[in-house]
């Protein structure tokens, strides 16, 4: 039986897919056990577990402190998965890594969506990161897979639909601007941990758009994730000029699974679908959890 190595065990999505790859001989590890940053730890790690797949969720996700904290990020994003894939190179092994809708500029015309083939120009120094990352297991394997997500949500972690819900319930009252002039395609993590074991199980390589379905923007969906919690809110659509942040957001992150559909391996639903979906399943966790924070 094969070994897989999933990289962030404990974050949002490698706790989805540590659930997900449950009955594989899998060996989890985060960041705080083993700095995969430094090629010598990560080599490591690797050589101990000599895995067949590496699943690699780990990453510099705080995008505003990346433009500041620039040394940690890229260490993160684009150091790190590059020595994962100098050692899967070498020995023959599946190196699945997750990427971002940051790699592009985000500002193609609403609502065209973006394929795997469209052309990369990221405006942030996360976005930039990333696609450092991207380009260094391209250039250091042969056997990999790079899924680009957006907008992810879940369980486990911070996420924006647990911020709208403290906020919410923190101040019933108070209004809320929510950015309503960027669209992307919200995705549920247990999703996006389901669409890796597939993508592991038939060894698919290259790089792939994994999101869900359809698309909204923040506003939006703040609202529907409060309203399948059937929880009152005060949200108050406002523009990206109104809600200045440290680094630019995309406009359009509006991402097409082309190549998971032309390989039939595509496992996303409509957004609101899976978003209902996750208030069913986590619903009252979350609100538990959000309570006593």
């Amino acid at each position: 039986m094969s070994t897989y190595l999933i990289v962030g065990a404990k974050g949002q999505l490698g706790s989805d897919c540590m659930r997900q790859f449950d009955g594989l001989e899998i060996v989890g590890i985060d960041l705080p056990e083993v700095d995969i940053s430094d090629r010598q730890q990560c080599f490591d790690l690797l050589e101990s577990v000599r895995p067949e797949v590496i699943v690699n969720c780990a990453a510099y996700t705080a995008v505003d402190a990346c433009e500041t904290e620039k040394d940690a990020c890229w260490r993160a994003n684009a150091d790190a998965p590059g020595y994962l894939a100098e050692w899967a190179g070498r020995n023959k092994s599946f190196l699945i890594h997750v990427s971002t809708d940051y790699v592009f500029p985000g500002n193609r015309p609403l609502f065209e969506s973006l394929s795997e083939s469209d052309e990369a120009g990221p405006v942030s120094e996360y976005g930039r990161s990333k696609l450092a990352g991207e380009q260094r297991i391209v250039d250091r394997t042969d056997r990999f897979a790079i899924l680009r997500t957006a907008w992810l949500y879940g369980r486990s972690g911070k996420n924006f639909l647990k911020t709208m819900l403290r906020l919410t319930l923190q101040n019933p009252e108070k209004e809320l601007k929510v950015v309503a002039d960027q669209y992307g395609s919200p995705t549920w993590s247990e999703t996006l941990a389901r669409q890796i074991r597939v993508v592991a199980e038939k060894q698919a390589a290259g790089i792939f758009h994994a999101t869900s379905e359809g698309y909204c923007n923040w506003y939006e969906l703040a609202c529907a994730f409060l309203e399948e919690l059937s929880i009152k809110h005060n949200f108050v659509p406002c523009s990206t000029d109104e809600y200045p942040t440290p680094a630019k957001r995309p406009a359009n992150s509006i991402l097409e699974n082309t190549r998971l559909k032309e390989l039939g391996i595509n496992v996303f639903k409509n957004w609101r679908d899976e978003l209902k979906n996750f208030a069913v399943a986590h619903g009252e966790d979350v609100q538990k959890e959000v309570k006593k924070s």
